[in-house]
């Protein structure tokens, strides 16, 4: 029984693994399609998004409901995101959830799928330096030699796409951009979490909301109003279908990551998260038929190496941390 117990285990955690693997996949491969794909060949990126959030926002909000008149069949944590504190709390991380899917999208747009990764790859290094400078953390050298490791892949990578004609410099500073937006969402998210009582899903569902709304004067912005308006596919059912499946893709990946940290651990959502990126770039370059050269790829490597190594260091810190904090509170004397 005990075995039987642990199979079914392992099972479960494998096909999350796999849902996480295939969902997020495909979410990249859709995006794409949609960004700067010929059979939509809609130029407004910043539409595209905006269309995304609003069918998050609509599931989230189906389900808040749904859980109010059925509590016993759905379960979405109870909060309003036209509540006035909530506002005031929220909407400071949205504009930064705004910025980080905006510049994530636009960076798909202009570079390949394969680059994607490269292009996206310096989260690691701002969220060591944004911590820093944002929270006064230092850091080890070791997880500085990773950053390094990391910052040369990601040049190295530059220079191969100048090399071979494909790069887009206004895409890899979205994607920089981008990197930067993740970086500081990630750290003003651990201080809104506690408002919203740790439940991500309620988060999401705020975030999804107020971009809605701050989406549409940044459409204005950069003038996608004639090329929505002038659209030949707009009344087209296939096209709202394939922007449904995006919105619904962009829905799904929060759902999948979230669950498989749940069923393995943040530290494995981030080994699993380093090798999709390497099983979606083989993917891509197979997909769309790109022939790419040895220092290409070596800088592929040396990106998921400076990853994988952050990762570890990471892992080991914290064991290390945890093992003193226990030291020192096995040390406290007690009375008697």
């Amino acid at each position: 029984m005990v075995e039987e117990g642990l199979l079914a285990k392992y099972v479960h955690i494998t096909a999350v693994v796999c849902a996480y693997w295939c969902i997020s996949i495909l979410t990249v491969f859709v995006n794409k399609a949609l960004l700067s794909g010929a059979t939509v060949n809609l130029d407004a990126p910043l539409f595209v998004t905006w269309y995304q959030c609003v069918v998050s926002a609509a599931i989230c909000f189906t389900l808040s409901r749904l859980t109010k008149m059925f509590p016993d069949r759905f379960s979405f944590p109870d909060g309003s995101p036209l509540d006035p504190e909530v506002v005031k709390k929220v909407v400071p991380l949205s504009v930064l959830f705004t910025a980080m899917i905006a510049f994530n999208n636009l960076c798909l747009k202009y570079v390949d799928v394969s680059f994607y990764y490269i292009g996206r790859s310096l989260t690691t290094v701002f969220n060591v330096i944004l911590t820093y400078l944002m929270l006064g953390q230092t850091t080890s050298m070791q997880t500085v030699a990773c950053c390094g490791v990391i910052v040369g892949g990601f040049w190295l990578g530059v220079d191969q796409e100048s090399v071979a004609g494909s790069l887009s410099v206004l895409g890899t500073v979205f994607g920089v951009l981008g990197s930067i937006s993740l970086s500081m969402y990630s750290i003003y998210t651990k201080r809104v979490l506690p408002f919203v009582d740790q439940q991500i899903w309620l988060l999401s569902y705020y975030n999804n909301v107020y971009s809605v709304v701050l989406f549409i004067p940044l459409i204005v912005i950069n003038q996608e109003i004639s090329a929505i308006v002038h659209y030949d596919k707009l009344t087209n059912w296939y096209f709202w279908l394939l922007m449904t499946i995006g919105g619904l893709c962009g829905f799904s990946i929060g759902f999948v990551t979230a669950l498989q940290i749940k069923v393995t651990s943040p530290l494995t959502h981030n080994i699993s998260g380093t090798a999709k990126a390497c099983a979606q770039t083989v993917l891509a370059t197979y997909w769309y038929n790109e022939s790419k050269s040895t220092l290409w790829w070596l800088s592929n490597w040396v990106v998921l190496g400076g990853s994988a190594a952050y990762t570890r260091v990471k892992q080991q810190e914290m064991k290390l941390n945890h093992s003193q904090k226990n030291l020192n509170y096995n040390a406290i004397p007690t009375k008697i």
